[in-house]
């Protein structure tokens, strides 16, 4: 199995820089991480901290966000967001350094809130025109646009698995191919959809899978849901990618639940 550890939600009480050295030392070659500066445009000097960081440990960065906001206070991405569309664009390039340097191919693009004042038909062109312009910025380095639903923040629209696809159809017809779901089962049963389902119809096409186990976001194992036979179906009918480890746990338990391999 073919795991990617998520370094900005796991291995947390470790400096950022140090959480893929700490990955590798648990036994994972691959990480993920949220978007690892505090502006759309770092500076050289912190994009190279990172990437030397990376390199060093010796892992293999399958998965970036473009930048969200503040995700502390809420924020839950700049696609949809009226006002901000101009540090979004600016964020794709910066994006674009990063996945040629590292090798880094699939970039995760949050939708945003719905604004107070802002017209949601207006938030949804905007939206569009965003993922297409990301997804052009990308292609050049055979990169994937990714998008997704999520749970606990009522006002991000995009809930279901059809919520993102309807938008993943309309870069389509837009003109770009590049813009896949991404699949976070957690998020996904939280929100009641029919993950079954969603597996069925859609995992050949899946741009990545993400998985927690629920109540609690923890780790797999300590809730209720059925992740490994989710998994296994997904690569039944046609994923082939790693599956980002997106929970909740303190360093030192946090990989417990896994099978060991005898050296």
């Amino acid at each position: 199995m073919s795991y990617t550890v998520n370094c900005s939600i796991l291995l947390t009480e470790l400096p950022l820089l140090e959480r893929p050295a700490a990955a590798k030392k648990a036994g994972f070659d691959h990480v993920e991480f949220w978007w690892p500066f505090a502006e759309a445009v770092p500076s050289d000097a912190d994009v190279k901290a990172f990437t030397t960081a990376l390199a060093d440990a010796g892992v293999q960065l399958t998965g970036l966000n473009f930048l969200a906001g503040d995700m502390p206070a809420g924020d839950r991405g700049l696609v949809s967001w009226t006002g901000r569309d101009a540090e979004f664009r600016d964020n794709i390039d910066v994006v674009a350094a990063i996945g040629e340097a590292t090798g880094c191919r699939g970039f995760n693009a949050l939708y945003g809130n719905r604004q107070d004042g802002v017209e949601p038909a207006a938030q949804d062109e905007l939206a569009v025109e965003n993922l297409v312009a990301a997804a052009r910025g990308i292609e050049r380095i055979g990169g994937t646009v990714l998008l997704e639903p999520v749970s606990g923040a009522p006002a991000y629209p995009l809930k279901t698995a059809a919520d993102a696809l309807a938008v993943i159809d309309k870069t389509t017809a837009a003109g770009v191919d590049n813009v896949k779901l991404l699949a976070d089962f957690y998020h996904l049963a939280v929100n009641g959809d029919d993950v079954d389902a969603v597996i069925e119809a859609h995992a050949h096409d899946f741009g990545h899978i993400q998985i927690a186990d629920n109540p609690g976001r923890g780790a797999p194992g300590s809730g209720e849901l059925p992740l490994g036979e989710w998994i296994t179906r997904s690569r039944e009918r046609g994923y082939h990618g790693p599956i980002g480890l997106e929970y909740k746990a303190a360093a030192e338990t946090a990989f417990d639940w896994l099978i060991r391999q005898p050296a």
